[in-house]
């Protein structure tokens, strides 16, 4: 009879397993602007399409750049013709209506390009938030930094434009805002998406370096001041220049007009690559009156079909 209470004694003290959440119900439909740029062909077509262009722009550089032997200027050294054009990163203090970049003298050539929906995808990352729904959670995305390695795959084109690119003698750099932490595991999923190897602190730069900010302006000197960079490849303005971060330098003028502006305009194609990314970022989040203007608002006043 004791053993029989005893027993009775410890399932009531006993505290009762804790039981995961339920996991959150589960969509049949994909989000739009994921199934369109991990899904479909025309954002394929359109990533392939930057690629090609970068290729193309940066093969046209470096043969104008050849002396009639066929050397680069940083096989050559001061003084001799023809010179690299002008870096396409912007000097410290340029501006949206002054945008001077840096000089190159005779510094190998490289292309610097973000890391997230620009060189690889993130399939495995954006499969987990749309079946949850869960918003973001930064100790989740270190989760994914650490683990998330053989769940990318690279962007379409990417892959043979880097083959490519170094094939000509040009240097490929990472410059992107994930954790200098976890520097190995970032190199690791650019390296099983098919990218080659990078090296952190000399083709692979990450949020802080250089300068301790998540803006990239800092980082993109100190490469600046390593090589001759030929184009920046990115899927949101911050990756070209930090003046296009929210709020941006000209809120009467709208960051939506940005772009245009004189001194910017002639660089998209010609140095300054854009891949998509309708997923999350600087490019979501616009309001009524950014995205239609007062004045260009239609509305139907015809009586809906069928109304009496």
């Amino acid at each position: 009879m004791g053993a029989l209470l005893l027993l009775a004694g410890c399932a009531t003290n006993a505290s009762p397993p804790v039981q995961p959440a339920p996991p959150a119900p589960a969509s049949d439909v994909v989000p739009p602007g994921m199934a369109y740029l991990y899904g479909s062909a025309e954002a394929a077509a359109l990533s392939e399409q930057t690629y090609n262009g970068l290729t193309a722009y940066v093969r046209a550089t470096l043969d104008k750049a050849r002396d009639a032997r066929g050397r680069l200027p940083h096989q050559r050294g001061e003084g001799t013709l023809p010179r690299w054009p002008r870096s396409v990163v912007l000097a410290p203090g340029a501006t949206a209506a002054v945008a001077d970049t840096l000089p190159c003298g005779t510094l190998p050539p490289a292309v610097v390009l973000d890391m997230d929906e620009t060189a690889v995808l993130n399939l495995g990352y954006e499969y987990n938030d749309a079946r949850t729904g869960a918003p973001y959670d930064g100790k989740r995305w270190e989760r994914w930094e650490t683990g998330g390695a053989d769940k990318v795959v690279a962007v379409p084109g990417a892959v043979a434009a880097f083959r490519t690119l170094r094939a000509m003698g040009v240097t490929m750099v990472v410059n992107t805002n994930r954790s200098a932490a976890y520097a190995e595991d970032s190199a690791r999923a650019l390296a099983d998406a098919g990218l080659g190897a990078f090296r952190h602190g000399e083709t692979l730069f990450l949020k802080g370096d250089a300068d301790g900010k998540s803006g990239k302006d800092g980082r993109r000197q100190a490469i600046a001041a390593r090589y001759c960079v030929l184009a920046l490849v990115g899927d949101q303005l911050g990756d070209f220049a930090d003046l296009f971060n929210p709020p941006g330098p000209a809120p009467a003028l709208g960051r939506r007009m940005l772009p245009s502006v004189a001194a910017l305009r002639g660089k998209w194609g010609a140095g300054w690559f854009v891949l998509p990314n309708p997923v999350y970022g600087t490019g979501l989040g616009t309001g009524w009156d950014d995205t239609f203007p007062q004045d260009k608002r239609w509305r139907d006043d015809a009586p809906a079909e069928g109304a009496k």
